[in-house]
């Protein structure tokens, strides 16, 4: 089993990279998330998971998926661990959605997010949310999902929320809805008139 592989960057698409580590070129299937991350770099490392198909279309068997980082990947496993949802649906589902969208949406309950990709209808949706939620909520998916990047501006919006008097937990809650809906790029005052409107 491989954790990363690391090497040149030989061919790169949004749906797969050749990599070259040693001689040796690894066809690896990735998401777009991860494609916008690899942008002009020539050497790359993506964290990978080796599956085994037993498909006409994969004749060797042996198939790899890289993530820009092991959170990403963590919830690549989450998701293929739910009966009917497959490697190609969760692949879908990471370029389709951001990482921290699709968290959100399972701690949450929203199914109508996770129905926006294609081919996930209203029961695998409520499948998946029961299947992970318990799961996510107990962090088994690092904090860096949310986006670390602007866990400062959360703090501090929540911060203020609770100066003005708002319970910390539910606070955070409307401001991991917002997040969830409208990305983690918000200032620290639009995230509070956002959040505001929830509580």
């Amino acid at each position: 089993m491989y954790s990363y592989i690391e090497g040149k960057l030989e061919e790169k698409n949004p749906a797969y990279v050749v990599l070259d580590n040693n001689g040796i070129g690894y066809l690896i299937n990735i998401t777009l998330n991860t494609f916008s991350k690899l942008k002009d770099k020539n050497n790359f490392r993506l964290y990978v998971h080796h599956a085994i198909k037993n498909e006409a279309t994969t004749p060797v068997g042996f198939v790899l998926y890289g993530f820009a980082d092991e959170q990403e990947r963590l919830l690549f496993r989450h998701l293929i661990s739910v009966s009917g949802v497959g490697s190609a649906t969760a692949l879908l589902m990471l370029s389709s959605l951001s990482p921290d969208k699709i968290y959100n949406a399972i701690i949450q309950g929203d199914a109508p997010v996770l129905q926006s990709v294609k081919g996930i209808g209203a029961k695998s949706a409520q499948r998946i949310i029961i299947d992970l939620k318990d799961k996510l909520e107990k962090g088994n998916i690092p904090v860096e999902i949310m986006g670390n990047s602007h866990n400062t501006n959360k703090d501090e919006a929540l911060s203020g929320l609770t100066v003005l008097g708002f319970n910390k937990v539910v606070a955070e809650k409307a401001l991991n809805r917002v997040i969830g809906k409208q990305g983690n790029g918000l200032a620290v005052e639009l995230l509070i008139k956002e959040a505001l409107k929830l509580l």
